[in-house]
């Protein structure tokens, strides 16, 4: 089952408010903003991250609008130094190429932590939902309830 299909199927099984949304390619997150019809702070910015033995894997998620702090994530987590993951590893780990991971924790392996910043500052959040070209729009309190994230301040403005 693809990404797309298995979210969809976990959100309407959950009984969450959201819909999908067909557009073309992007994984610019001001582009496919405007696209949405979205603001950039609304969309969902899921980044692969892990410990630098990759012995701990962290999927943070923050306001578009953001950029990630490793400093806070790092510490929210009491872990040391965190690191990006590589494209083909974040590939590998969650089944989608960066820009359509969606700001679900692929297994239990990965630990999703989430800015609050992204669910207290709008009603819906937005995501590539395991595809550049479909997003899904969903209410933050049912994202929240159905990903259960610990919810960390991991971003800062970007500069």
């Amino acid at each position: 089952m693809s990404v797309f299909a298995h979210l969809q199927q976990l959100l309407e099984g959950e009984g969450a408010r959201f819909r999908v949304l067909e557009h073309p390619a992007e994984g610019k997150s001001d582009e496919v903003a405007r696209i949405r019809g979205t603001t950039p702070g609304q969309g969902a910015k899921a980044m692969l991250c892990k410990t630098r033995n990759a012995e701990h894997w962290v999927l943070a998620v923050l306001p578009g609008d953001q950029k990630l702090d490793f400093r806070l994530l790092a510490a929210a987590l009491g872990l040391p130094k965190m690191t990006m993951a590589s494209a083909e590893e974040a590939t590998e780990r969650t089944g989608c190429v960066i820009g359509a991971i969606p700001p679900f924790s692929p297994g239990p392996q990965v630990a999703l932590v989430v800015d609050p910043d992204l669910v207290e500052r709008h009603a819906e959040i937005a995501f590539n939902a395991g595809r550049l070209d479909r997003s899904m729009v969903l209410n933050a309190q049912d994202y929240v309830r159905v990903a259960k994230p610990a919810l960390h301040r991991i971003s800062a403005p970007v500069s």
